[in-house]
C-alpha cells in the first residue's frame, strides 16, 4: 500500500488483508483469500472501517467460500461485518476518553452517519488433483486454480495471461470510474440491499497467469494508458516489500506527470506457477 502524496502511512485509507498470513513469496497449495478496501474520505474513521472490513472479508471467504456466490451467503457476511463496527467504535471511544481526548459533539454527529468503503473480496482454490489417463496412467490435465470474487464499488481485479490483460472486474474501462461509487456502510444493516448492489464473478487461472487487485486510482490509470503491455511491465517491476520505496517513487512520478490521481493506492499481486 502507499498513501497519497503528502500523507503518512497512518493516514492511508486503503486497506488490504490476505490469508493465510505468510511471506509474500510463499508457494501456497491451499485456498487463498484477500480483502481490498478503499475508505471514503468524506466519512469519519474511513481508514479504520476499511481495515476492519477487509479483514472480515478475507476471514469470511476463507471460512465460508459460498459468500462469493452472492445471495443469502453474502448477506450473512454483510451482517457479520457490520456487527463488528459498534463494538470496535465503543473501544475507540473509550480509548479517546482515557487519553483525555473525548469525542467532540461534531464527531458524534459524523460518526452517527457511519463509515464507508468500497470492497473487493477474492478467494482462490487449486483444482482438485488431476486424474490419470485410464490407458497410460499419465496426468493429462494442466494444473489450475479457480477464483471467485465479489465487488461493491470500483476496486478492481485484473487477470493477465502471458502478461496480457484477459479479464477485468467489476470495471472494464477508465470511463466507468466515477466520483460516487457504491459503498459498504458500517451502519448499513440492510444486508439484502448490500448483496443486491454487489457484483460477483469467477474464472480460472493456469500456470503463468497473474491476478492483480487494485484500488481505484491505480486501476483507472491502468485502464487508461495507451500502452497497456508497457503498463504491465512497469507494474511487474515491483514484487515484494523490498520494492516498496521504488514503488512509491514510481507512483509519485505518475502523479507529477498528472497520469495518476493523487489518492491512496493498494495492490495485491498473485502469480500462478506449476504445481
Amino acid at each position: 500500500m502507499a498513501p497519497k502524496y503528502g500523507s503518512t502511512d497512518e493516514e492511508c485509507e486503503d486497506a488490504v488483508a490476505v490469508l493465510p498470513n505468510c511471506s509474500h513469496d510463499h508457494m501456497l497449495r491451499g485456498p487463498f483469500t484477500a480483502g481490498v478496501c478503499d475508505g471514503a474520505t468524506e466519512s469519519a474513521l474511513a481508514k479504520n472501517w476499511a481495515r476492519l472490513l477487509s479483514g472480515a472479508a478475507a476471514e469470511y471467504a476463507m471460512e465460508r467460500p459460498e459468500m462469493l456466490a452472492g445471495g443469502a451467503a453474502f448477506e450473512g457476511f454483510a451482517a457479520s461485518a457490520v456487527a463488528r463496527w459498534d463494538p470496535w467504535l465503543a473501544q475507540y471511544t473509550k480509548g479517546r476518553v482515557e487519553e483525555g481526548r473525548p469525542l467532540k459533539w461534531y464527531e458524534h454527529t459524523k460518526l452517527a452517519e457511519g463509515a464507508y468503503a468500497t470492497l473487493l473480496a477474492l478467494r482462490v482454490d487449486p483444482d482438485p488433483a488431476p486424474r490419470p489417463d485410464d490407458d497410460t496412467g499419465a496426468d493429462t490435465s494442466e494444473p489450475g486454480w479457480w477464483w471467485r470474487a465479489a465487488a461493491l464499488g470500483d476496486s478492481c481485479l485484473f487477470q493477465l495471461h502471458e502478461n496480457r490483460l484477459v479479464e477485468t472486474f467489476p470495471v472494464s474501462s477508465a470511463e466507468e470510474f466515477g466520483t460516487v461509487p457504491d459503498l459498504f456502510g458500517s451502519r448499513n444493516h440492510d444486508a439484502a440491499l448490500l448483496a443486491r448492489r454487489t457484483r460477483f464473478a469467477e474464472g480460472r487461472c493456469g500456470p503463468g497467469d497473474r491476478l492483480i487487485l487494485m484500488t481505484d486510482a491505480l486501476a483507472a490509470w491502468f485502464l487508461s494508458v495507451p500502452d497497456q503491455e508497457g503498463a504491465v511491465r512497469q507494474l511487474l517491476d515491483f514484487s515484494g516489500p523490498s520494492d516498496l520505496r521504488g514503488f512509491r517513487e514510481w507512483l509519485d512520478g505518475l502523479r507529477e506527470r498528472r497520469q495518476l490521481r493523487n489518492d491512496d493506492v493498494a495492490v495485491v499481486r498473485i502469480d500462478f506457477e506449476g504445481r
